[in-house]
């Protein structure tokens, strides 16, 4: 296998041109090619700036879950923190783990940011929003998001081998000219749902907001967790 490591988007469009597979942190698709065999050609972003950056409101794809540090929000630290073992944090990426994994333990976290996706195709880097790069599996440059006011992450403890962990990742945005916005996303099994409401001083009263989003459609007990994250941020944002 050639393993290609491009350092300018132009270089990188090339790769795809010729067939190169992006690899991430080979996390989830090693044991695939032991098995079956390795693509002849393979191409990593870990060269390339705009994939390695890591910010206040920015974070590229080919950056590793063990680097994602004081910079970013809460949410999407809490998020990466809690994601395998050490061992894989310190391999796997933000786009293999948004693009190319089933469970895409960031895509909560990314949501409740309004994070937008900054993809590569043939035609050039665009923007586009997260669903639709989880859809279409698109080659994912990084995110950009504007920072929140405040925001959190909750994993439900799992069964080894069992189900995938509820997940409950919230944030509070400052709307232009309106109320403050918190935006809450869930991964319940392999699906993710998500919901926004203004913000009022009582939590009660933002929940019944959000059962009324797609939110409405989680079983009773992932509700009862969404009610105790929506009222510890709000509570949060209360006490500054």
């Amino acid at each position: 296998m050639l393993l290609r490591l491009p350092t300018s988007v132009s270089e990188a469009q090339e790769c795809m041109a010729q067939g190169a597979v992006p690899i991430g942190g080979a996390t989830l698709v090693w044991a695939t090619w032991q098995r079956d065999g390795f693509p002849e050609l393979a191409m990593s972003l870990r060269e390339l700036p705009e994939a390695s950056v890591v910010g206040p409101e920015e974070l590229g794809a080919a950056v590793v879950l063990h680097h994602m540090n004081g910079r970013v929000p809460e949410v999407l630290r809490g998020a990466a923190g809690t994601v395998g073992t050490g061992a894989v944090r310190r391999t796997a990426t933000v786009g293999g783990n948004l693009v190319g994994s089933s469970l895409r333990c960031l895509l909560p976290a990314a949501l409740v940011l309004d994070a937008r996706a900054r993809v590569l195709g043939p035609e050039g880097a665009y923007e586009t929003d997260l669903p639709e790069v989880v859809a279409k599996r698109h080659l994912l440059l990084g995110l950009r998001w504007r920072t929140p006011l405040a925001s959190g992450y909750r994993k439900q403890h799992a069964e080894a081998g069992g189900p995938p962990p509820l997940v409950v990742a919230t944030a509070v945005h400052a709307e232009d000219g309106g109320p403050r916005r918190l935006r809450v996303a869930v991964r319940d099994g392999y699906d993710v749902l998500d919901g926004s409401a203004p913000c009022h001083a009582d939590a009660d009263e933002v929940f019944d907001l959000l059962r009324r989003t797609d939110l409405g459609a989680l079983p009773p007990g992932a509700r009862d967790v969404v009610r105790e994250q929506v009222a510890g941020i709000l509570d949060s944002l209360a006490e500054r």
